[in-house]
This record gives structure tokens, sequence and C-alpha cells, in this order.
């Protein structure tokens, strides 16, 4: 197996959001800036991670036919770690995230790479695929919401510390829809145009 493929996949030519087209929900619904889109990709490559892992070691013990079942009780175990962990030590993250951080139970990409890989491989494999689909969740959330913060603000802010600010800087005026829901939409569609010729071309 290459290994090198196995984590580089995710990132860009099977990119979870933009390629296969599956955790939109958790995308659209958190990436309003970079803050959230940053705060939700990596509480979501934690549980991405830790289940391939667990679902990998007890791949050989686990019949097939309660395969699911399993599967979402691993995820939500770790769903609920997140959970706690957020709640005690970055509460104003976890209180602008709300519904959406128990809701990655049901996160397609977790329970489709379970399913598809860590079922099917080893621990170290499930692990790159699990940290490879995790960083290209993570980079395609941040980005998005990094462009909807800055043309709907004006700002790029991270935890709680501003970057810049342009609105202030010169004579710029924030366009708001980019900040309500069609706004991500928009952002959505151009990026998945422009990963599609990229590859297209490559």
């Amino acid at each position: 197996m290459d290994y090198t493929k196995t984590f580089t996949n995710g990132i860009l030519k099977e990119n979870p959001v933009l390629v296969l087209i599956i955790g939109l929900c958790p995308a659209l619904a958190t990436g309003s800036s970079m803050n959230d889109g940053f705060g939700m990709g990596v509480a979501t490559t934690f549980v991405l991670v830790a289940s391939n892992i667990l679902v990998s070691m007890m791949r050989k013990y686990t019949p097939d036919s309660i395969r699911l079942p399993i599967f979402i009780v691993i995820i939500s175990t770790f769903v609920t770690i997140v959970d706690y962990v957020m709640h005690a030590y970055v509460v104003e993250l976890y209180a602008s995230l709300g519904i959406f951080i128990p809701l990655i139970v049901v996160n397609c990409i977790i329970l489709a790479r379970a399913e598809a890989f860590a079922y099917k491989n080893s621990v170290f494999a499930s692990t790159l695929d699990g940290l490879g689909m995790g960083l290209g969740f993570t980079l395609t959330i941040t980005t998005l919401g990094a462009i909807r913060e800055l043309i709907g603000n004006g700002t790029l802010s991270f935890f709680n510390r501003e970057l810049f600010n342009i609105s202030t800087s010169m004579n710029f005026q924030p366009a708001l829809v980019f900040i309500m829901p069609p706004g991500a939409f928009i952002v959505i569609g151009f990026m998945i145009a422009g990963v599609r010729w990229a590859l297209k071309r490559g």
C-alpha cells in the first residue's frame, strides 16, 4: 500500500467536501468564520482519526451484520469526549459551534471512512487516512470561513485575535450576504468549481 497516497488523497484528490461532496452540512453551517471553521475541523479530525484507529483494531472481532451500530457507538464515544473537552477549555468556541459538535456523530465523512477504509485496512493505514481526510476537511472549512468572514465582515480573526481589518484601513463595504447562509453556498460553489478545474488540468 502507498501510505503517502493514502495520506494525501483526502487533502485534494479525494477531498471529502470539495470532491466527494460529503460533510457539506457542518461545513456550510459552521464555516461562517475562520475561527469557527478551524475549530470544527480540528474536532472532526480528532473523532475521525480516533474512530478509524479503533474500528481498524476491532475489525477482526466485529461481526459484519452489526458493524454499523458498533461504528456509531465508537464514533459517539469520541464525540462525547470532544464535546466535554471543548465545553471545559474553549467555552466561546463551544458556544459558537453549538449543536454541531454533538452532530459530528452523524457526519457522513466519519462513518464513510470507518466503513470504506478503516474496516478493511491496518491501523497505520487507517490513521493516515483519518489524518488526510481530516486535514482536507479542516483546510476546506477554514478557507471557506476565512473567505466568508473577509468579504462579509472585512476582518479575519483567530481565537479572539484580529489578524487584520480591511474595513477600517480602506473604503471597504462588507457584503453581508457572505456571512449569511446564501453566502456559504456561493463560496463553496466557487471552491468546488476551482478544485474540479485544477484536478482536470493536473
